[in-house]
């Protein structure tokens, strides 16, 4: 490690916010499988590219299909899955982009890691508070059922735990109200995060 030397690049984060005319951050969605993380993620950015936003989605599937194809679902190898990702979310950040990311990240040790890899400032967590019967209601691709019949293992809700985060910056209860109008809850909360100061 001691041959590594961080470049300094002519080419500034506030430079690169500037072009864009927002910050960047990361909008990071929690929440049990089923708990509408990723539907509610895509709606969100589809708005914010829809408004000149530069966006970029991070999700277990785009990820763990390339980057993190090598790691299972021990505690482990959920730990190191969330590292990279936290790391790679800082390279978006770095570019101006405002990274949408949607991730069970059951432990609150895990999402604290996370959060001090990228910066406190530059990280919105939103806990998508859906209850597991519901969730289990809405198992479309049948992963609750195979965990149940011991077919997955540490399948979080049911042969792992999920931690409820301690602080986030905003709770979305699913049961209680439509996509839309979640959707609009978390834009009207982000978007004024977004502004550049000189705006």
């Amino acid at each position: 490690m001691n041959n590594i030397v961080p470049q300094e690049y002519h080419i500034s984060v506030s430079l690169r916010q500037n072009l864009k005319k927002h910050k960047s951050k990361v909008i990071w969605f929690t929440g049990l499988s089923g708990s509408g993380k990723s539907t509610l993620a895509n709606y969100v950015e589809k708005k914010l590219f829809e408004e000149k936003f530069h966006t970029c989605s991070l999700d277990g599937d785009n990820i763990r299909a390339g980057l993190n194809n090598n790691l299972g679902f021990s505690e482990e190898d959920r730990a190191e899955n969330l590292r990279r990702i936290a790391e790679v979310s800082n390279l978006f950040l770095d570019a101006g982009v405002v990274v949408i990311a949607a991730f069970i990240a059951p432990l609150e040790k895990d999402r604290q890691l996370v959060k001090d890899i990228i910066g406190r400032d530059n990280f919105i967590e939103i806990f998508v508070n859906t209850p597991l019967e519901e969730c289990e209601k809405r198992d479309i691709k049948g992963l609750y059922k195979k965990a149940r019949a011991g077919e997955i293992k540490n399948f979080t809700g049911v042969s792992a735990p999920y931690e409820t985060p301690q602080d986030p910056d905003l709770i979305i209860s699913t049961e209680q109200e439509t996509i839309l109008e979640s959707v609009r809850k978390i834009i009207s909360f982000i978007k004024p995060k977004l502004k550049l100061e000189n705006e």
